[in-house]
C-alpha cells in the first residue's frame, strides 16, 4: 500500500443565500488549498470533485465547477455524484497506481437555491418511498424517535447541540455558533417531533478542497503530513424499513476495515447532520469519552451539502498537520438516515 497524506485543506465560510455562484465560491478555496500544499498547480497529477446536479437543477453541473480549477491545458479529472469524501477516496485509490504523486480534491454545494428537504426526496427508493414524498426532516425524525424509544432521551440531543455550537465559536468558517443552555433548548418548540430546529443542520452554501500527496512528495512539501492509515466506506439497504435506524452497522464495518478499532484518537470529526446521529456514530466506532468529537462544530454548525463530509476529513487532517492531534478519525455520510458511511484514519508520522 502506497503512503498518501493530506498536505493542505481549505474551505469557504458557510453561509445561507450566498450571492456568489458555485464557481465564484470555489475559486478562492481551490487556490488556497493548492498554495498551502506547496505543490505547484501545474504539477497536480489528478483532479477529483464531488457535487450534486439536484442542487444546481441542471445536468452535469460539475463541468462548470472546472472553471474554478483551470482545465486547460487538459488535466486528468474525474467526478462523483457524492459528497467530496467519496471523491477523496477515489483520488486516494488513483494515487495507489504509482504513476502520479498528487491530487486535488474539491466539493461544493449551494443548497439555498431550492427547498433542500424536498430536493433530497429524489435520492430515495423511486418505487416505494419517493412517491410518498417524505421530506428529509421527517425521515430523520422517524430515526430520532426510534433512537429515543431504544432507551435515550432528548437531553442527550440537546447536549450534542450545545457542545457543537460552543465548539464552533473557534471556527471562523462556521455558520452557527454560540453558547446554548441545554434546559433552554429543551423548551424550544418541535419542528417535526422529536426534532427541534436546533437538532437539524443549517442550510449552507460553500465549498471545500484539499490536496493529497504521496510518499516523498508529501514529506518534501509538508513538515507534518496527515498520513492516511485507513480508508473504507460501506452502504446499507436503500429501503429505510430494511435496517435498524438506531445503529449504524455500515459505519462500524467501515471503521473496522479502516483500523478505527485500534483507538488512540485525539480527535474525531463525525458527519452527524442531526443531533441524535452523533451518539449513534460514537457507539458504532467505539469512541470513548477521551476523544474530542467535532471540535470544529460539525455539521450542526455548518452543513454544505456534498462538501460537509470532505470538510470532516479536512478538519481532522488540519489538526494533525498543525500538531494539535497525533491521530485523528474522520467520518462522512450520505443518503437518508446514515445509509452510506465512510471512515478515514489519519495520523502523523512516528
Amino acid at each position: 500500500m502506497r503512503d498518501v497524506a493530506v498536505v493542505s485543506f481549505a474551505q469557504s465560510k458557510s453561509v445561507r443565500d450566498e450571492d456568489a455562484n458555485e464557481v465564484e465560491i470555489l475559486m478562492p478555496v481551490v487556490s488556497e488549498a493548492i498554495e498551502q500544499s506547496g505543490v505547484p498547480r501545474k504539477q497536480i497529477g489528478f483532479t477529483m470533485s464531488g457535487s450534486c446536479d439536484y442542487l444546481a437543477g441542471v445536468p452535469f453541473a460539475f463541468v462548470s465547477g472546472l472553471d474554478a480549477v483551470g482545465a486547460w491545458p487538459p488535466i486528468r479529472e474525474s467526478h462523483v455524484e457524492m459528497d467530496g469524501a467519496w471523491a477523496m477516496h477515489e483520488a486516494w485509490t488513483r494515487l495507489q497506481h504509482g504513476d502520479l504523486d498528487s491530487a486535488l480534491v474539491y466539493a461544493f454545494g449551494k443548497s439555498s437555491l431550492g427547498d433542500l428537504p424536498d430536493v433530497l426526496v429524489l435520492q430515495l427508493d423511486p418505487y416505494y418511498l419517493a412517491p410518498l414524498w417524505p421530506d428529509s426532516i421527517s425521515l430523520h425524525a422517524l430515526q430520532a424517535r426510534a433512537w429515543l424509544d431504544a432507551g435515550h432521551d432528548e437531553a442527550e440531543m440537546a447536549e450534542v447541540v450545545a457542545r457543537s455550537r460552543a465548539n464552533a465559536k473557534a471556527n471562523p468558517t462556521a455558520q452557527l455558533a454560540g453558547d446554548y443552555d441545554v434546559d433552554a433548548l429543551l423548551k424550544e418548540p418541535y419542528l417535526v417531533s422529536p426534532l427541534r430546529r436546533h437538532d437539524c443542520p443549517p442550510i449552507s452554501d460553500g465549498a471545500a478542497a484539499l490536496v493529497l500527496a504521496a510518499g516523498d512528495l508529501a514529506r518534501d512539501v509538508c513538515e507534518r503530513p496527515a498520513w492516511i492509515r485507513g480508508f473504507d466506506h460501506r452502504i446499507e439497504p436503500h429501503s429505510i424499513g430494511a435496517r435498524d435506524l438506531t445503529t449504524s452497522a455500515s459505519t462500524a464495518l467501515a471503521g473496522e476495515w479502516a483500523g478505527a478499532a485500534a483507538g488512540g484518537f485525539d480527535v474525531a470529526e463525525l458527519h452527524a447532520p442531526f443531533s441524535h446521529q452523533e451518539p449513534i456514530l460514537r457507539d458504532a466506532l467505539g469512541l470513548d469519552g477521551g476523544v474530542s468529537v467535532n471540535p470544529s462544530g460539525g455539521a450542526l454548525a455548518a452543513n454544505v451539502m456534498m462538501a460537509a463530509g470532505l470538510t470532516r476529513v479536512g478538519e481532522a487532517a488540519r489538526r494533525v498537520i498543525d500538531g494539535r492531534a497525533g491521530r485523528a478519525l474522520a467520518h462522512a455520510t450520505s443518503g437518508p438516515c446514515l445509509q452510506q458511511n465512510l471512515v478515514c484514519v489519519l495520523e502523523a508520522a512516528p
